[in-house]
């Protein structure tokens, strides 16, 4: 048992339980589907995922470290409101990390690697017309996971599968244009100017990239409406 805490549940199902509510709240969030301010009930969760509120709370204190869930004290656990300051910061750290992978992409790329990203991008490509939105979405961000991927560094692939979390809470909150996607036509210029082995292009148009997400941002746009947790975190 888990501390003994875990109560029926051996301790790798527990833990296997815990990592699955992981998983679907930051699909969610990356999905822009589970919005900024939304309330993490225990009692909410532990019945969506048919399992006891001590392995909730354990999930919860994982997805904190995330950055993109906060618990208050007495009040319970929320999605995070992103504000201002947080998205230049995010915009910002995003940009800098990702000119350093970008610049390593362009060193270690190999044909396999480029095949992958090409086969990507073909899959974005047929999003748009084939898929729901939080499919595009999902895409979107994997272009930049891949990337980080073949970059060859863990540490910064790590530190980007956060940001891009963050940054997709914060344009689903304040996004100015919610019908708006991470533009599939910009992933292509960037992959060309990659493939060129141009250094200096391909990082500036990854930059003017995320420059042009960090546009869309807008805080007196009204917050989208809140879905209920149940639809939103649909259990598999």
């Amino acid at each position: 048992m888990l501390g003994g805490a875990a109560g029926p549940y051996p301790l790798g199902m527990a833990l296997q339980t815990e990592t699955r509510i992981v998983r679907h709240v930051l699909d969610a969030i990356a999905d822009q589907k589970l919005h900024a301010g939304t309330k993490l009930g225990e009692l909410e969760l532990a019945a969506i995922f048919a399992c006891s509120r001590a392995q909730i709370r354990r999930a919860l204190a994982m997805l904190a470290q995330y950055g993109v869930i906060e618990l208050r004290r007495n009040r319970g656990a929320f999605v995070i409101v992103p504000g201002p300051d947080e998205a230049r910061q995010v915009f910002e750290a995003r940009r800098a990390i990702e000119a350093v992978i970008c610049r390593n992409v362009v060193a270690n790329a190999d044909e396999v690697d480029f095949a992958r990203l090409r086969a990507h991008l073909a899959d974005e490509a047929r999003a748009g017309t084939a898929m729901s939105r939080s499919q595009v979405l999902r895409l979107s961000r994997r272009f930049h996971l891949i990337l980080a991927e073949i970059g060859r560094n863990a540490v910064l692939e790590k530190y980007l599968a956060e940001l891009t979390l963050r940054s997709a809470l914060i344009l689903g909150c304040w996004g100015t244009s919610r019908d708006r996607l991470c533009a599939s036509g910009e992933h292509d210029e960037i992959l060309a100017a990659i493939e060129a082995r141009d250094t200096a292009l391909a990082v500036a148009l990854l930059d003017h990239h995320l420059m042009h997400l960090q546009d869309e941002i807008d805080f007196s746009a009204p917050p989208p409406a809140r879905s209920p947790l149940a639809q939103v975190l649909a259990a598999d």
